[in-house]
């Protein structure tokens, strides 16, 4: 029977092919770029997209985190081939990680945090599950970004409208 962390890296291991053919299409010349005004920048979105396995690391390998005590600063990455790069890195730890792990630890409480205002309490199984959700959903937003700068889409789980035939 596979385990739970097995699960979790063959699922890494594939949502990152998808991933890195996104990352990889983000301009530098748009960085600054946003489809509106409530809306992220384009680099501020890829950035995070390329950060998230980092939650699956901290999953695994902190209690918590407090943005008090630890505050949010993310690579500054700027165009397709460094947000690859960061994204490669950040997922080759979780990787390693997820390798090393057991499943026991899944049931113990992981916090997110700023100071005293409780964000989110929820098992590690649920909070690396919830950086996947993250993921796709972030991949997600960065195609209808890349969509309305006219870069052609590549296919994640299958071909997309730019691929077919």
């Amino acid at each position: 029977m596979i385990t739970f962390m097995e699960s979790f890296l063959k699922e890494l291991e594939k949502e990152s092919i998808g991933t890195r053919k996104m990352l990889a299409l983000v301009p530098a010349d748009k960085a600054d770029w946003k489809p509106h005004e409530k809306s992220m920048k384009l680099k501020d979105l890829a950035t995070h997209l390329a950060d998230l396995p980092t939650w699956i690391t901290l999953a695994i390998h902190k209690d918590e985190l407090d943005f008090a005590t630890s505050p949010y600063n993310p690579a500054n990455c700027n165009g397709g081939e460094e947000l690859v790069a960061y994204y490669d890195k950040n997922a080759e730890e979780a990787k390693q990680l997820l390798q090393k792990s057991k499943d026991s630890i899944l049931e113990e409480i992981w916090t997110l945090r700023n100071g005293n205002i409780v964000y989110m309490q929820s098992t590690r199984l649920e909070t690396i599950r919830h950086s996947y959700c993250q993921m796709v959903h972030h991949r997600a937003q960065l195609g209808v970004y890349l969509r309305l700068l006219n870069i052609p889409i590549p296919g994640v789980y299958g071909p997309s409208a730019d691929e077919s035939f």
